[in-house]
């Protein structure tokens, strides 16, 4: 195995989902650059390869935009100098992780579109899966694009439909029902904010306030964040347009395909991994979600022992879940640092360096001589848990029993979770037993399939990585890194 490969499959086992957006509009006037960086800090759990901020002054000269994007994490692109800078009581920020291909500053959002309307700024979270014809179709009137992500696909639409409606949001409206896929999608015009989102509901968006400022955001932790009140979440197929005259008006009248008619499906990792725990999602509490995920590990795959651990940070509270169901006392087993992002220097497979040791270290007094029950989200190839299998019967643990709070993985994901082709999937085409000799553990569980909806209190959701059943039909070919968000 090459140097290259190794480093891959070593630093991607753990799920990636592309990023969070956050928009603003103070109809104070006040400068909102520093809101947004703060309520990008709130999400950069969402992504950490890339940020950006776009803001206008709606007092201003119509159309003009201040932005300022980069590569790595929000205190790494962004100084006190720059948010200073940006004056503007309207905005848009993003942060982003992309899958393979798409890492680069030019793929960084938001986008900024100047068009014969004016201007657009664009931050989108999601994936669509027909963004390759509708890139083709755009190519083929003559477009020239600058990046190689969908969100600039979906700015090219709703600038064409521009021309010919009378406003901005009847434009979003036009190019949503060209639109399949996963999206969450803020707008930012000269005058407004829009917010959208897919008719099947994905990825999440909510709406906020905070005295006379209106704020719209992935989740609800970023609005804590800044101090604002959480007002609702936008639904599924909605469009909100945010003004000074109306303040937020809706739209629900879009007339979507019959397949996303009444079925909403959102994405079950939202609370099993993405979302940050004190976040609450179209309604449910991640924290609690990931609670009973625990409770129910501990009821359907039980197992005597001294200790259950989590692995940082999305198993954590999965553990306790397992802890107050069976009895078995809670305890910390790693140690974080929390200063490596995903834009640290891999180590080489030659050097004595392990990109998990980096990243997680072992607290040997709490194992040695202890059977631990070790709570993991997920295992995607496999790379990761059987080293860190290994590092607990290094530090001295008399057994290593794995449990985990999803289901096995055995169909990629097409909406905009970084789930690969299931060659690369340790399920795939193996038992639980043999996936267990394979990572080294004594005992190996998965969440059941049938307790996912009683993660979300019967909310609708989508498990097509597990089930190989999906909301909306995958695409032909699998082009996912090629058109990300």
């Amino acid at each position: 195995m090459s140097d290259t490969i190794h480093e891959q499959m070593e630093c991607t086992e753990k799920l990636k989902e592309e990023c969070g957006v956050f928009g603003i509009y103070d109809f104070s006037g006040e400068d909102v650059a520093s809101t947004i960086y703060y309520g990008l800090f709130a999400l950069q759990h969402r992504g950490q390869e890339s940020c950006g901020i776009a803001v206008s002054d709606t007092k201003g000269p119509k159309g003009r935009v201040l932005s300022h994007k980069g590569m790595g994490l929000v205190n790494e692109v962004f100084t006190g100098e720059h948010l200073a800078q940006m004056k503007g009581d309207i905005g848009v920020g993003h942060v982003r992780y992309s899958t393979a291909g798409g890492s680069t500053r030019e793929n960084a959002q938001p986008l900024v579109l100047n068009y014969v309307k004016g201007t657009l700024g664009l931050a989108h979270n999601g994936n669509l899966i027909n963004a390759p014809e509708l890139r083709r179709e755009l190519e083929l009137g003559g477009a020239i694009f600058q990046t190689t992500i969908d969100t600039e696909v979906m700015a090219y639409h709703i600038a064409r439909e521009r021309v010919k409606t009378k406003n901005v949001e009847g434009a979003v409206a036009n190019a949503m029902k060209k639109l399949k896929g996963a999206y969450s999608l803020i707008v930012m015009s000269p005058r407004k904010l829009i917010g959208a989102r897919d008719p099947f509901g994905f990825r999440p968006l909510c709406i906020g306030r905070r005295d006379n400022a209106w704020i719209l955001a992935s989740e609800t932790c970023a609005l804590d964040t800044i101090g604002a009140e959480f007002v609702r979440d936008v639904e599924p197929g909605e469009i909100v347009t945010i003004t000074p005259d109306k303040g937020v008006v809706s739209d629900r009248s879009m007339c979507f395909p019959k397949e996303a008619q009444n079925r909403t499906a959102r994405c079950i990792f939202e609370y099993i991994y993405f979302g940050r725990p004190d976040s609450h999602l179209d309604g449910i509490s991640v924290y609690r979600s990931r609670i009973q995920a625990g409770r129910f590990l501990a009821m359907d795959s039980p197992v005597e022992a001294d200790l259950v651990v989590g692995v940082p940070e999305s198993g954590n509270v999965a553990a306790l879940g397992y802890s107050m169901e069976s009895g078995i006392p809670y305890g910390t087993a790693f140690v974080k640092n929390s200063y490596v992002g995903r834009t640290f220097i891999k180590p080489k497979q030659s050097s004595r360096e392990s990109s998990v040791r980096v990243k997680l270290n072992v607290l040997r007094e709490a194992v040695a001589g202890k059977r631990v029950i070790m709570i993991d989200d997920s295992i995607v190839r496999g790379t990761t848990s059987d080293r860190i299998v290994r590092m607990l019967r290094e530090a001295g643990a008399k057994e290593v029993h794995m449990r985990v709070s999803s289901p096995p993985f055995l169909y990629p994901c097409y909406f905009g979770t970084d789930v690969p082709a299931r060659e690369q999937l340790i399920a795939y085409n193996r038992s639980v037993e043999e996936i267990r000799q394979i990572i080294g553990a004594d005992s190996l569980g998965y969440l059941r399939l049938e307790r996912l909806p009683e993660l979300v209190d019967g909310l609708p959701i989508c498990s097509g990585c597990f089930t190989g059943r999906y909301p909306l039909d995958p695409p032909a070919e699998d082009i996912r890194g090629e058109y990300d968000a």
